[in-house]
């Protein structure tokens, strides 16, 4: 239990700093001499090289569920030091457990973590139902296609706030509420087309690395990250047909591996000939099917190349998966068949220039619910521009994670809180700067729970108030102020009000944004289930296994063979 306590404490340290909207950054220098400048907790958590195996499940878990919704991290390991040193003081102060029996105490920390976990899977719902539910607003997404500011636009805004520069949050917040708007057809569920933007998030932006932020933009259509294998033909100024192609169009002679027996050069020279014949035959096919780009996923061969220049037909050639991908499902490309080709119109395409790089920008005339776009993200130095990169990412992750459609889940029936039908934190935002945790705290406190489950619910109310003490830790006394100011509007007003739900209004609080109450929920439940799995761990067994070197294995080797050759000439031996 004190190697926990102290593995905690020291990752606590680590991110403490860069916690809340007045952490600063962390900067770490790899071994190529980079350095990396982020605010991110994966990415801080992730850079560190640790050896510590509880270190490294720590690390893992909270990862993966900062992976997962996009924001989270560095408060997984806040809250999750705060609930181990709380489970290691009720273990302390329990008389019935001295800490000279080492394993007493462990079976009673451990005890202590499961009931705590079952708790929450048992009695969280409720709680969340009856103190923060009616306190929340619910994230209206047609907002985000208006013009004022919206509830995602605040949502977005404090999401920024702990990963950005406090100047640039707003213009980020307000370029990403574009890029949903013109990425989400009014008619269409927003979960889908989240889910969609995160999927093909790698085809959606292009970083340049030398401008400041503010020259961030969002260009119409897609862009290509390569350039044109040869110069642009392209004269048309309206729509233009286009082909992509899997695999190369002028067969290899011969393949890898393969063995070839010459036996008369005449049918060499009748293959060669007839493989030309046959590719110009497929270029004139492209041509009179009025094909005027040719986009490829591998490299084409300088026989291609040259017709397709003669034929006046543009090539772009080693697209990523991920831009073909895209342009497949904005294009709606027809399968042909007897050619294996997909083909369809597009506009006209042009070169795009960031810096010394030429992409291909494209364009699609015919998409009237949808606009597509894509990001260019800017940023002074390389550390920069992925530090945006990531944070553009994660706030459509935590915004896919904050639309889920609720899972139809059968009610607890010996749960002694009301409602007995809670309703879900799904797409519930709350003011930000610690009014979930406060509100939490103060449901486990004083709601009705089942009386063997005081202390549970002591040990979760006391460790929740740990994030906003961080948050408000360089003026304690605005923490005492907004708790009894939040405790007050609990009281004061009525549930299912409407004056109970704008809450921001009554609270004075650090943050003027909001934050994701299934976010919060989702983060609670991840942090008790890594307790309970430390907790779990008996011990920790350091193994050293000498390396298996090439001049070993090759010792070892002759020493066998030279022992079985022994063997067969004893065998032999008359």
């Amino acid at each position: 239990m004190e190697s926990v306590v102290q593995t905690v404490g020291a990752l606590e340290a680590v991110v403490l700093r860069a916690f809340g909207p007045h952490g600063g950054q962390v900067l770490f220098t790899r071994d190529t001499g980079q350095a990396m400048l982020s605010r991110s907790g994966v990415r801080i958590l992730t850079a560190l090289r640790l050896d510590n195996p509880l270190a490294r499940i720590i690390v893992e878990c909270a990862s993966r569920h900062g992976v997962r919704t996009g924001d989270g991290s560095k408060s997984f390991i806040l809250l999750l030091a705060s609930l181990v040193r709380k489970i290691e003081c009720t273990v302390c102060t329990d008389q019935k457990v001295s800490l000279s029996y080492t394993s007493r105490a462990c079976s009673r920390a451990r005890r202590l973590a499961d009931e705590l976990l079952s708790f929450s899977l048992h009695h969280l719902d409720d709680l969340l139902a009856v103190g923060v539910l009616p306190y929340t607003q619910s994230l209206m997404w047609e907002e985000v296609h208006a013009a004022l500011p919206s509830l995602v636009q605040k949502l977005l805004s404090a999401f920024f706030h702990t990963r950005l520069s406090h100047n640039h949050c707003s213009f980020i917040s307000r370029l990403l509420c574009e890029f949903l708007s013109n990425w989400t057809a009014k008619d269409n569920q927003p979960y889908s087309s989240l889910q969609f933007l995160n999927e093909t998030w790698p085809a959606l932006y292009t970083p340049v690395v030398g401008f400041p932020i503010d020259y961030s933009q969002l260009l119409e259509g897609q862009v290509i990250h390569r350039d044109f294998a040869m110069p642009s033909m392209l004269t048309a100024l309206g729509p233009v047909k286009a082909i992509i192609l899997t695999t190369s169009l002028h067969s290899k002679f011969i393949q890898t591996g393969e063995t070839l027996e010459i036996k008369d050069k005449g049918n060499i020279t009748h293959f060669s000939s007839s493989a030309e014949s046959s590719l110009e035959c497929v270029i004139s096919n492209l041509c009179s099917l009025g094909v005027s780009v040719l986009l490829s996923s591998v490299k084409q061969s300088a026989t291609v190349l040259a017709l397709a220049a003669q034929m006046q037909i543009s090539v772009v050639e080693c697209i990523s998966q991920e831009d073909l991908a895209l342009f497949r499902h904005l294009s709606e490309a027809t399968i042909l068949y007897h050619l294996n080709l997909l083909c369809d119109h597009l506009n006209i395409l042009w070169d795009f220039f960031f810096l010394c790089l030429r992409y291909v920008h494209i364009g699609f005339p015919d998409k009237q619910d949808l606009k597509p776009c894509s990001l260019v993200i800017c940023g002074a130095g390389e550390g920069q521009t992925e530090q945006h990169v990531s944070a553009m990412q994660d706030a459509v992750r935590m915004l896919l994670i904050t639309q889920q459609p609720p899972a139809s889940a059968q009610p607890e029936k010996n749960s002694s809180i009301a409602p007995k039908h809670p309703p879900s934190p799904h797409n519930c935002v709350l003011t930000a700067g610690g009014t979930f945790e406060f509100l939490l705290s103060h449901a486990l406190q004083n709601n009705s729970v089942p009386r063997h489950t005081d202390m549970i619910s002591s040990i979760l109310a006391d460790s929740l108030l740990c994030l906003p003490r961080h948050i408000y830790s360089h003026k304690p006394l605005h923490f005492v102020q907004i708790q009894s100011k939040v405790v007050k509007c609990t009281h004061t007003c009525p549930m299912g009000s409407e004056s109970s739900i704008n809450l921001a209004s009554e609270c004075y609080t650090l943050e003027p944004g909001l934050e994701s109450v299934f976010c919060k929920y989702q983060l609670l439940l991840a942090v008790l289930q890594c307790v309970s799995q430390l907790f779990r761990i008996d011990s920790v067994i350091h193994t050293c296994s000498r390396l298996k070197t090439i001049a070993n294995i090759s010792c070892k080797e002759e020493e066998r063979e030279e022992e079985e050759e022994a063997k067969s000439a004893a065998i032999m031996w008359p």
